[in-house]
C-alpha cells in the first residue's frame, strides 16, 4: 500500500465533497426559483429563449406531456447529429478532408452522444471533422448532460411534493447557469497547462530518428472540459485521457477526475436542500460512498498485485503496469477507472482491456447494477432512487408497514415502474452479449479467444446499455453489427430507465403526504444506508454473477494456473 497513493485518495474524496457541498446549494436556488448571483446576466437570456419558443415556464408539465418533450428534443438531437456526421465532408471545419460516416456508424455515434454514452467505435483524430466535434458532438455533450439533470431534478420535486417542473426550463438552466459557466472556466485552465486548442491542420514532422510523423491537432480543450464535467467521456483523441494533449499532467488528471463526480455529488446535496432534510440526501451519499470505497480498494489491490506470470518472465515485478501511463502510476490510474465506472463517464487514462481480469470485472459491475456509485450528471441519482424506493418497499413487506419514502405511500404503479427501469437495461446487456457470443458477425470482432475475449462482448454491452461508454479496446467495434445492437442497448439503457423514473416521479407528487411517527421507518439514517447499499450489492450479484463467473473470475483463476489470453 503506497502512502502517496492513499494521500491522493484522500485529497479526492475531501476535495469533490467540498466543492460539491457548496455548488448543491447553488444547484437547489436554480431549481427551486431562488436568486442566484448569475440572474442578472442569465434572466433575460433564458426569457428571450423561453419567449421565442412559447414555452410557459408556470406551468408544470405531467407525465405525458414531460415524457413527449423529452423524447422530441433527444430523437431530433440524434437526427440532427447523424445529418452532421453522415455529410460530415460538405460541412467544412474539416482540414484533414476526412470522408462522411457510414450509416451505421453515424448511426451509432448519433445515439451515443445523445444518450450521454460517447461510445466511440472510431478514432477521433482519424475521423472526425473539427466541424463535427464541435457543433456535433461537443454539443450533445451538454445536451446530454442537461437532460440528466432535468430528470433528477424533476423526480426530486415529484418525491417532495413539488409537480415535476418543465423539461425545457430546466435544460435551459442546467446548460446557461451550470454548465456553461463552469466547462468555460475548466477549458481556460486546461489550456494553461497545455491541453491544445487550434483550429490548424495537422503538423507533419520529422523525429530525431528521422521517421516522418503527423501529429493530431484540434479543438480539444474545449470538448475536454464538457467531456468530464458532463460525465460524457468521449475522447477528442483515441486514447483518451491517456494522450498528453488531452491530459498533460498529475494536475489535469486529478481536475479531470474530481470534475466526473462533482455534479453527481453536489445533486445529491441539493436533493437534501429540496426534501427539507440534508439527512435524506447524505443517506444517499453515504450509501454510494460505501460502494464506491468497496470498488475502489478492490481495483486498487487486484492491480498492485500484478501478473505472476509476467513476473516469473522478468518483464515486470510489482504492480501491474501494463496499459498504463507511468506519469500516471497505479493510484492515480485506479482512482480515474473507478470513478470513470462508477460515473457514467467512460473516459480513460489507462487501457481497461490491460487490467487484470480481477480488476476489469469490479469495474463491469459498477457498470451493471446501474451507474448508481455517483453515476452521471442526474443519472447517478435517479438510478439510485430505484435501488432506494426498491428497499424502503422491502423493509416495509419485512416490519410490516405501509411502505413509505418522504412521507408518501408506495404502491404497485411505483414497484412496477422499477422493475421496467431495473430490467430493461439488464436484459439489454446479458440478451445483446448472448446472441454477439454465438453469432459469426458478434465473434469476428474479438481479438482474443477464452474468457477474455467475452469478457470483450460483455464489457461493450455493459457499458452501451449503461451509457457509460468505455471498453475493452481488444473489440473491433466498427462493423453494422456491433454499431447498431450497441446503439440499440445505448437507447434502451438511457430511455428504459428515465421514462419509468418521470412516471414515479408524476406519481409520487400527487400524493399525499404523511407525516412521519416515532415507529415510521426512516430513510435518513445508517441503518437505511446499509441497507440500500447491499440492496444494490445483491441485486447486481444476482443478476450478473453467472455472467461475470464466466468472464472474470473465469480468467483470473486460469491466469493463476498458467494461462492467458
Amino acid at each position: 500500500m503506497n502512502v502517496l497513493d492513499m494521500g491522493l485518495f484522500a485529497l479526492f474524496a475531501f476535495t469533490v465533497v467540498v466543492f460539491g457541498f457548496f455548488l448543491g446549494n447553488y444547484l437547489y436556488k436554480i431549481f427551486d426559483g431562488k436568486k442566484t448571483f448569475l440572474d442578472s446576466i442569465m434572466n433575460p437570456v433564458e426569457n428571450l429563449i423561453f419567449r421565442i419558443s412559447g414555452i410557459n415556464t408556470q406551468i408544470s408539465q405531467s407525465f405525458k406531456e414531460y415524457t413527449l418533450s423529452l423524447m422530441v428534443f433527444n430523437l431530433f438531437g440524434i437526427f440532427i447529429l447523424f445529418f452532421i456526421l453522415y455529410f460530415q465532408s460538405a460541412m467544412g471545419l474539416n482540414p484533414q478532408n476526412f470522408s462522411n460516416l457510414s450509416w451505421h456508424l453515424a448511426l451509432n455515434t448519433a445515439i451515443s452522444f445523445v444518450t450521454n454514452t460517447n461510445w466511440q467505435s472510431y478514432g477521433g483524430e482519424s475521423t472526425m471533422s473539427y466541424f463535427s466535434q464541435m457543433v456535433g458532438l461537443s454539443v450533445q455533450n451538454f445536451l446530454s448532460a442537461a437532460t440528466g439533470a432535468a430528470v433528477a431534478v424533476a423526480l426530486m420535486r415529484g418525491l417532495t411534493g413539488r409537480g415535476i417542473g418543465n423539461f425545457y426550463v430546466d435544460t435551459t438552466k442546467t446548460t446557461l447557469r451550470i454548465l456553461l459557466p463552469i466547462a468555460f472556466v475548466y477549458a481556460i485552465f486546461l489550456m494553461s497547462q497545455g491541453v491544445i486548442q487550434t483550429f490548424s491542420s495537422y503538423v507533419e514532422l520529422t523525429t530525431i530518428e528521422g521517421a516522418k510523423q503527423t501529429l493530431a491537432m484540434g479543438p480539444v480543450a474545449s470538448q475536454e472540459s464538457i467531456k468530464m464535467l458532463g460525465t460524457n467521456g468521449g475522447g477528442f483523441f483515441n486514447v483518451n485521457s491517456a494522450h498528453p494533449f488531452e491530459n498533460p499532467n498529475e494536475l489535469t488528471n486529478f481536475i479531470q477526475i474530481f470534475s466526473i463526480f462533482l455534479i453527481p455529488i453536489a445533486l445529491l446535496f441539493a436533493y437534501g436542500k429540496f426534501a427539507g432534510n440534508r439527512r435524506e440526501g447524505i443517506a444517499i451519499f453515504g450509501a454510494m460512498s460505501l460502494l464506491f470505497a468497496l470498488t475502489l480498494g478492490a481495483t486498487y489491490y487486484t492491480e498492485s498485485q500484478g501478473n505472476a506470470m509476467l513476473t516469473q518472465l522478468g518483464v515486470e515485478a510489482g504492480p501491474s503496469m501494463e496499459g498504463k501511463e507511468v506519469r500516471f502510476a497505479l493510484g492515480a490510474s485506479s482512482l480515474f477507472a473507478t470513478v470513470t465506472t462508477a460515473a457514467s463517464c467512460g473516459a480513460v487514462n489507462a487501457m481497461h482491456d490491460s487490467f487484470s481480469p480481477l480488476a476489469g470485472g469490479v469495474l463491469m459491475l459498477q457498470m451493471m447494477v446501474g451507474e448508481v456509485i455517483f453515476g452521471g450528471v442526474g443519472a447517478g441519482f435517479y438510478g439510485m432512487m430505484i435501488y432506494a424506493l426498491l428497499s424502503m418497499f422491502m423493509i416495509g413487506l419485512m416490519v410490516g408497514k405501509t411502505p413509505m419514502y418522504l412521507g408518501k405511500k408506495i404502491e404497485a404503479y411505483e414497484i412496477k415502474a422499477v422493475i421496467i427501469a431495473l430490467l430493461l437495461p439488464s436484459a439489454a446487456i446479458l440478451g445483446f452479449s448472448a446472441i454477439a457470443a454465438n453469432c459469426a458477425d458478434g465473434l469476428a470482432g474479438l481479438n482474443n479467444a477464452g474468457p477474455h475475449g467475452l469478457s470483450e462482448i460483455l464489457y461493450a454491452y455493459t457499458s452501451a446499455a449503461a451509457n457509460n461508454g468505455s471498453a475493452f479496446a481488444g473489440l473491433t467495434a466498427n462493423t453494422p453489427f456491433y454499431n447498431v445492437t450497441l446503439a440499440i442497448a445505448m437507447f434502451i439503457g438511457r430511455f428504459g430507465v428515465i421514462i419509468p423514473m418521470i412516471a414515479i416521479a408524476a406519481s409520487m407528487s400527487n400524493k399525499k403526504t404523511y407525516a412521519l411517527s416515532s415507529g415510521s421507518v426512516r430513510s435518513d439514517n445508517m441503518t437505511f444506508t446499509i441497507f440500500l447499499a447491499f440492496t444494490v450489492l445483491i441485486l447486481g450479484a444476482l443478476t450478473f454473477l453467472p455472467a461475470l463467473t464466466f468472464t472474470a473470475i473465469a480468467e483470473h483463476i486460469l491466469m493463476q494456473s498458467g494461462k492467458l489470453f
